[in-house]
């Protein structure tokens, strides 16, 4: 069956849902946290503010923090969980039906879309680089590779046998095509905010 991967299989697609679940509720919560803090005292500032450069607050405090009326990091309070479940459930050997991989991979297209525009925001318009949110874009990332190059090799989205060889190949290359995105967005922070030294000089102050 298309929706049937072998345990193993599984078992590893479940395990990396489950990291990047965790660890993207975990920048969610953080974020959250500070959030509320802040409303609550607004004297109060956010443990992560590093510098100029590395910080939260800033993001916080924008409209591009609140997009839809409310903070986005409940936006992760509520989404993480359901990848934590399904990557405990694949473990456990649940087997999931091709409509339910389909919108799953809808979710999280929607997810590193609005990343991307995130992304966008705070290097070309917030100058600033906020430690949470670039954790959750670091998790978003690989989520959307793994879960559509899964999908794509499955057959659980309409592909021709050529372009189902093509994403079972790529899925061991996973690492390497996150590393790749994870370098065009350090080159356009480089290229527009001159991040890496600012970054460096935050630290340095961090720790003196």
């Amino acid at each position: 069956m298309p929706d049937s991967p072998t345990q193993p299989r599984r078992f590893g697609l479940g395990l990396s849902l489950l990291i990047a679940g965790a660890l993207g509720l975990y920048a969610a919560f953080e974020l959250s946290l500070e959030k509320f803090l802040t409303l609550s005292d607004p004297s109060h500032v956010p443990s992560c503010d590093v510098g100029v450069l590395v910080g939260c607050g800033v993001n916080l405090a924008s409209w591009q923090g609140a997009v839809f009326g409310f903070p986005n990091p409940l936006i992760g309070l509520m989404a993480w969980p359901v990848v934590i479940t399904i990557g405990v459930a694949l473990m456990g050997g649940v087997r999931f039906p091709r409509w339910f991989w389909a919108g799953f991979n809808l979710g999280v297209a929607g997810a590193l879309v609005f990343v991307g525009w995130l992304i966008a925001q705070s290097i070309y318009v917030l100058d600033v680089l906020c430690p949470w949110c670039m954790l959750t874009w670091a998790v978003t990332i690989p989520t959307f590779w793994v879960v559509t190059l899964h999908n794509l090799r499955e057959g659980n989205l309409p592909a021709s046998p050529r372009v189902r060889r093509l994403a079972a190949g790529w899925f061991g290359w996973i690492p390497l095509i996150t590393a790749v995105c994870y370098a065009l967005v350090i080159f356009l922070a480089q290229l527009q905010m001159n991040a890496i030294p600012r970054v460096m000089i935050d630290l340095q102050n961090l720790f003196t």
